[in-house]
């Protein structure tokens, strides 16, 4: 099976920021399905033909002129599910690396191609999955300012469509520096975390880590002080802050980027000791317990509402706290976010 990269780092990004316990590339449907709710379906493909047919003059269907066929050619690139407290949301992605730029001919075919691919991608989920919610991605690390500007433009409009049926998918265009933070920032954070063999892209920024500042030895003859260096020097790959922490739930962000802090001592002595206290952690964080306990106090096993995974602090050992919540009624995010950004 061949391997694409984009693939691979959103389904790193499906797995360790957004929390799906189901990932899944490359999806297809399997032909003994029954695809259900195909009244609404074929409303859904008729009505949004005449809409980008009249307000924009693109043939987003042109080829497909039934809905049989029109979803027998789908391919979602990754695909996810999470589950949370009783509740699933389901993720589904197209993702595009064209290194000159996303590029399908020209730039209407460019944006007919990609409103096709989020509008079959809503088909998809609500015909073999019945789920009327979930948010729809298309991304690319390289869009012209004016395709992105079509494309925008363009949203709004898919929305509504869906909407007036009774979809209320979100849908969402990712790319240029948007990718960076909204993606391979968060990925970044999570880096030094994930030992799983079969995410590729994470693998292959492990091992470049590994050699990376090591620059190999020339020979004599190939030495020169003049000689024009054609390519940079090494430098590690890692996040370079806390960019695109909005993309990752409340429990990533503490269990690496707050822990990584920590453990790289980013936080003072003083203030280390008072994240041992009750009072200072609900205050600075509003969470119910002290944000750090010592290991020693347990004779090292974890304590109920804390992660069994012991850091180390000036050479302290402690568990870190693990009950964060960012539900309207409880919401720990803004505390958390606010600690970050000043000790940025």
């Amino acid at each position: 099976m061949k391997i694409e990269i984009g693939e691979s780092l959103l389904l790193s990004w499906l797995k360790h920021i957004k929390e799906c316990q189901l990932v899944q590339t490359n999806w297809k449907a399997s032909y003994k399905w029954e695809l259900k709710n195909k009244e609404i379906l074929e409303q859904l493909m008729k009505t949004s033909n005449e809409l980008f047919s009249q307000k924009y003059g693109y043939d987003i269907y042109k080829g497909n002129r039934s809905l049989d066929q029109l979803i027998g050619q789908a391919e979602i690139d990754v695909m996810g599910i999470s589950y949370e407290e009783n509740q699933s949301h389901i993720y589904a992605i197209d993702v595009a690396f064209h290194e000159a730029g996303l590029n399908y001919g020209s730039k209407d075919e460019t944006v007919t191609r990609v409103i096709k691919k989020c509008l079959r991608t809503a088909m998809c989920i609500y015909g073999y999955f019945s789920f009327n919610t979930g948010t729809i991605i298309f991304t690319s690390p390289k869009i012209n300012p004016s395709v992105v500007q079509d494309l925008m433009n363009c949203v709004d409009d898919i929305s509504l469509v869906l909407k007036d049926l009774g979809l209320n998918f979100k849908i969402r265009i990712i790319g240029n520096d948007d990718f960076s933070e909204k993606i391979l920032e968060p990925v970044l954070n999570v880096l030094g975390d994930v030992a799983d063999t079969s995410e590729l892209f994470m693998r292959s920024l492990q091992m470049y880590n590994l050699f990376a500042g090591k620059r190999p030895k020339q020979a004599a003859s190939q030495r020169s002080t003049t000689a024009k260096k054609i390519t940079p020097d090494l430098e590690v790959i890692e996040s370079q802050g806390i960019d695109g922490l909005d993309e990752m739930k409340i429990g990533v962000i503490v269990r690496t980027v707050l822990r990584k802090m920590l453990e790289d001592g980013k936080v003072s002595e003083e203030e280390i000791k008072k994240m041992q206290t009750r009072e200072y952690s609900k205050e600075t964080f509003d969470i119910q317990y002290p944000l750090l306990q010592k290991t020693a106090l347990t004779q090292g096993k974890s304590p109920a509402r804390y992660y069994s995974d012991p850091l180390k602090v000036y050479g302290e050992e402690y568990f870190l706290c693990s009950e964060w919540f960012e539900v309207p009624a409880n919401n720990d995010r803004p505390y958390l976010m606010k600690w970050l950004t000043l000790h940025k």
